[in-house]
């Protein structure tokens, strides 16, 4: 991971830190307090476990909290069907999101493989 010194340099965490704000955006006018609050504790759990794993100065640490905020981004992704289902979104801008969700487990994966093969 050459010229990363801190977690604002990783570009899965930049590019979760995007996905907050889309999905804060989207769920700003929203009255269904439990979804929306659902909702964006997930997306927030993403850019978080990627900074505390990043803190943790562990390879095997860092790979833990990858692993969860991978699966926070499903379930981000998975909420984003349900809000298209329920009309909270159109479904061209739950698609759009969901394909920024797919990217960032991507990367969060690519991420994952590469301090497993620093072993």
């Amino acid at each position: 991971m050459a010229n990363i010194e801190s977690f604002e340099d990783l570009k899965i965490w930049q590019d979760s830190r995007s996905l907050v704000a889309l999905i804060y955006n989207l769920m700003q006018t929203n009255k269904d307090y439990g979804f929306k609050d659902q909702i964006q504790r997930a997306s927030v759990s993403i850019m978080n476990n990627i900074a505390e794993g990043f803190e943790r100065n562990s390879d095997a640490e860092f790979k833990r909290f990858l692993d969860i905020a991978k699966a926070s981004c499903g379930e981000v992704r998975s909420m984003l069907y349900l809000a298209e289902d329920l009309k909270y979104t159109s479904k061209k801008e739950a698609e759009e999101f969901r394909t920024k969700c797919s990217y960032l487990s991507g990367g969060i994966a690519n991420l994952m493989k590469y301090l497993k093969s620093q072993k």
